[in-house]
């Protein structure tokens, strides 16, 4: 998690919870990138064969369902993974040091886009999309969340961003490990392992999108950003 005392001081005029929520988010994608395109040059210098590939190539595979589908439009597996793993690097450098600047949703989302197209995973999609959107809330007033959240609710739930996000991190993070070792204690059929994988990965989209609304509720009641 990317907490509120990490980001740099003297930023001003930026919701700094709901920016450590998208930091985090932005981070943990970014390596996940940088994991596809990690698998995708140790194919080597091989023609991909066409637009959707397996990151994971059969020499490297660790379960059955642990090929980590992705898109390209670059025709060579070590191209690809290092353009992958490179983009990948780039986000997570943006969404760490970046998210204060007046046009960081901008080229968040361009990151992202450009990730996607040369090798850096599709099941990523919906959770940068969302992302993006939150990351457009970072320098903008928060008003209409005090219009409809109640000021008790809002206290109580302002306090739980942090667990919240710690909570999403974890579940995404495990899921990013299932996708790639197949590895759930005491599980060995492939179909169960896939279904706990999705469901992990669920559930760290709740507690994202709980991380962001609480987040929303303290910079709301902290009344820090400020109409451009």
């Amino acid at each position: 998690m990317i907490g509120v005392n990490t980001i740099q001081a003297g930023q001003g005029n930026v919701n700094r919870a709901v920016q450590a929520v998208v930091a985090t988010l932005g981070v943990i994608f970014g390596l996940g990138g940088m994991g596809h395109g990690f698998f995708e040059a140790l194919q080597g210098n091989t023609p991909t064969g066409g637009l959707v590939i397996d990151a994971i190539g059969e020499a490297h595979r660790m379960w059955l369902h642990g090929n980590e589908p992705a898109f390209t439009l670059i025709p060579n597996f070590l191209l690809s993974g290092v353009a992958a793993m490179v983009v990948g690097l780039a986000v997570m450098i943006w969404s760490a040091g970046f998210l204060h600047k007046k046009h960081a949703s901008v080229v968040f989302l361009s990151l992202f886009i450009l990730l996607f197209l040369v090798g850096g995973g599709i099941g990523q999609v919906i959770f940068f999309t969302i992302g993006w959107l939150m990351c457009m809330r970072i320098r903008k007033p928060l008003r209409w969340w005090k219009k409809v959240l109640p000021t008790g609710m809002r206290t109580f739930i302002s306090k739980l961003w942090r667990p919240f996000l710690i909570a999403s991190s974890l579940c995404i993070l495990y899921a990013l490990q299932i996708a790639i070792f197949g590895y759930v204690p005491g599980v060995s059929d492939p179909d169960i392992i896939s279904m706990v994988m999705v469901s992990v990965l669920g559930a760290g989209l709740l507690f994202l999108i709980l991380a962001f609304i609480s987040g929303c509720a303290h910079d709301a009641d902290k009344g820090v950003a400020v109409n451009e």
